[in-house]
């Protein structure tokens, strides 16, 4: 995330990464604090955004124009080339016209007599094999804004942090358990986080402590989020709960092409396992039932990593510890043969699935009631 860290010295600037937010929080900041210190009346901002070779070469060409206008009054100026987006790997950044073009702005660059001009560019992913990017690296100054993902352990640490960070700088504070469930809900997603963070700020009004409970009441629930109260349902065997979560998720599944029943049903698969490894570990005595979010954290930290799957996509390890947390109590739902059993169903509605051109909604039902329904006395 962007910090309110210090100002590049060096005239040339690239600000970079796949966290577009971050990116253009921080160009901004840059460019506000430059236009200030320099206090010339020229600044401009150029457009480098370009759904194809045309309007790429538009933009360097009105670089190149900003770069060679002297400041009318005398004094410095700065340049923004904000919102680059033919720097990396897409199809404008591969026309021929386009690579020669930056080609030819990165001998400007090398050439040109900064003075009192400054440069702040403006991109998302860069193709650092490139020459462009090498002349800004070796001429100038680079920070890359890389953003969190769900393939590092650690994004949803980061992320409470951050959102800690931004109220605290409006004077208020926030409990462990609500920062986490707010992470949880937004996913690693910087702008939606920043817009949770500021609506709940302004709900929260003179109370100087966020709670769960504020958090629940008014915070947006991502695609992943709402998912998860599919799994959860199931976690709390619940059935009414459950079927209604699925009807949801099936309605969802006519208007989202990237929804369908086996993306349910490994979301399902992979709830059982977070509850089967949950209990091996309390067996194990490395984790104890805890409703203290805090101090279930703690105990995470002490689990042996080399006795859990390498493999980050099944290692509960590699989950936001929330989900964790939660699932915790669900665990206690089930007896260890009941969720194997229940691992056992869901695998076989896979291959009918996949297989048998069974109404897939039906098989899932049919499954999740198995599963969810109390044993035989």
């Amino acid at each position: 995330m962007a910090k309110s860290g210090a100002i590049p010295s060096s005239p040339l600037i690239l600000i970079c990464g796949d966290d577009d937010f971050a990116v253009k929080q921080r160009a901004a900041h840059v460019f506000e604090k430059l236009c200030g210190d320099l206090g010339g009346m020229d600044d401009e901002v150029v457009d480098a955004g370009a759904l194809n070779s045309a309007e790429a070469l538009k933009a360097i060409s009105r670089l190149r124009e900003a770069l060679q206008t002297l400041p009318f009054f005398g004094g410095g100026k700065v340049i923004w080339f904000k919102s680059c987006d033919f720097l990396g790997e897409g199809k404008v950044s591969t026309v021929k016209a386009v690579t020669a073009a930056l080609g030819d702005l990165a001998d400007l660059f090398k050439e040109f007599e900064w003075g009192e001009v400054r440069l702040v560019i403006s991109a998302g992913k860069v193709d650092k094999r490139k020459t462009f990017y090498k002349t800004l690296n070796k001429i100038g100054e680079v920070e890359t804004f890389a953003g969190w993902s769900v393939n590092d352990r650690d994004w949803a640490g980061q992320a409470e942090s951050w959102a800690r960070q931004q109220l605290r700088a409006r004077q208020q504070e926030i409990s462990e358990e609500a920062v986490a469930q707010l992470v949880a809900y937004t996913g690693p997603n910087a702008r939606q986080l920043n817009n949770e963070v500021e609506k709940l700020a302004v709900f929260a009004a003179d109370r100087r402590r966020i709670e769960l409970e504020d958090v629940n009441a008014i915070s947006t629930r991502n695609k992943q989020a709402r998912a998860f109260a599919l799994g959860d349902a199931l976690g709390d065997r619940n059935l009414t709960a459950l079927l209604k979560a699925l009807d949801e998720e099936l309605w969802a599944m006519k208007t989202d092409s990237k929804k369908s029943e086996i993306g349910m049903l490994y979301g399902l698969i992979s709830k059982v396992r977070v509850m089967l490894f949950l209990k091996e570990m309390i067996a194990a005595r490395w984790l104890r039932m805890e409703r203290n979010y805090s101090s279930f954290k703690a105990q995470l930290a002490n689990v042996p990593a080399d006795a859990l799957p390498a493999d980050r996509r099944i290692n509960p390890l590699s989950m936001n510890p929330y989900v964790l947390f939660k699932a915790l109590p669900q665990s206690a739902q089930y007896t260890t043969d009941e969720l194997v059993r229940a691992m056992d169903l869901l695998l076989d509605c896979n291959r009918r699935l996949v297989q048998s051109g069974i109404d897939g909604a039906l098989v899932l039902q049919q499954a999740l009631t198995l599963i969810v329904r109390e044993k035989s006395p």
